[in-house]
């Protein structure tokens, strides 16, 4: 009959992630929801210049956009748990700008 033992490598292993999801630091989560935020705010921005066929527009919040989700992606690969963070900055962002673009536009 053969037993499993779990070697002290895994253990440690399983240790450090568990505790890692646990030790989230606020300022970063603050960030990289924030950053969320506004890359989904400037997504927006994007896809409504790239509606309107305005060609410069369009390249200048794409750049932006590349720029802004960099952060996000290289701060919550490193733990997972910021991926919520991620997400909430996602929808709060393209939220908001969908509410700003639905305001009547004075002329």
């Amino acid at each position: 009959m053969k037993t499993s033992v779990e070697s002290p490598v895994r253990v440690e292993e399983t240790y450090f992630e568990v505790n890692a999801v646990l030790q989230i630091d606020p300022w970063l989560s603050l960030g990289v929801f924030v950053s969320t935020a506004a890359t989904d705010a400037v997504y927006v921005m994007f896809n409504a210049a790239v509606s309107s066929q305005r060609r410069v527009p369009a390249a200048t919040w794409s750049s932006v956009w590349y720029l802004l989700s960099a952060f996000a992606v290289i701060s919550y690969t490193k733990n997972w748990a910021y991926v919520g963070f991620a997400a909430a900055g996602s929808w709060i962002g393209a939220y908001l700008s969908m509410t700003l673009l639905r305001r009547p536009h004075s002329r």
